[in-house]
């Protein structure tokens, strides 16, 4: 499998000194890697983006992290392997994600106030930052058909 075109991203190549100045900022917001990791494989296993699926499961393979905890990240409220840090950032990853298909508020204050709880100002700008670029690349690559395990330029 092919992907329509070549990812926009390096099409458009002074696109990525801006999502490169992005990430540079989402790994210095002190969110642990790992959950970032966990955050944006939800989103992407929501928007169905085999190639980011497949990225981050990579990643968080190469991090240690275990068969049950990668495995398991679309079943997170039912599994036992996630902390309530981490359910939190889920839920708020569903709900940012899933954004069109809540009306009225997309982020209820009592899910904003859970995860407040649990991150400074600085990690939750890192989580939401990785949510929104997540979400952003799923749409790319969903649009060109980017196959899963394929690299990236």
């Amino acid at each position: 499998m092919e992907a329509r075109m070549k990812n926009p991203a390096y099409v458009l190549s002074d696109s990525l000194k801006g999502i490169q100045t992005i990430y540079k900022a989402i790994y210095q917001g002190g969110a642990p890697q790992e959950l970032l990791e966990i955050v944006a494989l939800r989103a992407s296993q929501i928007n169905g983006c085999s190639a980011c699926v497949h990225a981050h499961v990579q990643n968080l393979k190469k991090s240690g992290e275990s068969d049950e905890r990668v495995g398991n990240v679309a079943a997170w409220r039912e599994a036992p392997y996630y902390s309530d840090v981490e359910r939190a950032a889920l839920q708020l990853t569903e709900a940012v994600t899933r954004i069109a298909d809540r009306s009225g508020d997309a982020v209820p204050d009592e899910l904003w106030d859970e995860v407040a709880d649990h991150f400074d100002e600085q990690q939750l700008s890192a989580i939401i930052l990785t949510i929104s670029m997540t979400n952003f690349f799923n749409r790319i690559n969903a649009t060109i058909k980017e196959p899963a395990g394929q690299n990236w330029g």
